[in-house]
């Protein structure tokens, strides 16, 4: 399985479960996991992570291999996505607003590869935004929570006594 993360879940680590001073062991295992190939992110996430301009942004740098640019398959899937989407019964303006966002390039390179889309977003019936795991439903991507990645792959930030 191939993970595909969104950029909230490494705003969320930073800010609130991993912060990379209490807990380096979570970006190590992203680390780990990218040059194990089962963990990555796209272009445009790694855009508004830099855009940050803080820890996460020099992070984001040392990261060459970690966010993937679109393809000659990302760019077929993009069809797919788009007519599901223009489907919908989604407000124009939030249709606008996803296919100018990071996350209809990170559901159409899941779709074109196959990759597990992993978010914090939840389902919604709003029609104000399009929300990442109601096209992952409605196109059958699988999605999941971070948590449910780390423990789907058995990750463990295992404090280190000696230097406690």
């Amino acid at each position: 399985m191939v993970y595909l993360l969104d950029a909230n879940v490494f705003i969320q680590a930073k800010n609130l479960h991993y912060g990379f001073d209490f807990c380096p062991a979570f970006w190590d295992w992203l680390d780990d996991a990218n040059q194990r190939g089962i963990v990555f992110s796209i272009e445009k996430v790694a855009d508004e992570l830099i855009a940050g301009n803080d820890e996460l942004a020099t992070w984001a740098k040392r990261q060459p291999n970690f966010f993937q640019k679109p393809d000659a398959q990302v760019v077929t899937a993009f069809g797919t996505v788009s007519n599901w989407v223009m489907r919908q019964r989604y407000d124009p303006a939030a249709i606008n607003t996803f296919f100018q966002t990071a996350d209809y390039y990170l559901v159409s390179h899941a779709l074109a590869y196959n990759f597990v889309v992993v978010t914090h977003e939840v389902p919604s019936s709003t029609i104000k935004k399009v929300k990442i795991p109601n096209v992952c439903i409605g196109l059958k991507i699988r999605h999941m929570t971070p948590f449910e990645m780390l423990r789907r792959e058995r990750a463990r930030f295992v404090l280190d006594r000696r230097n406690a």
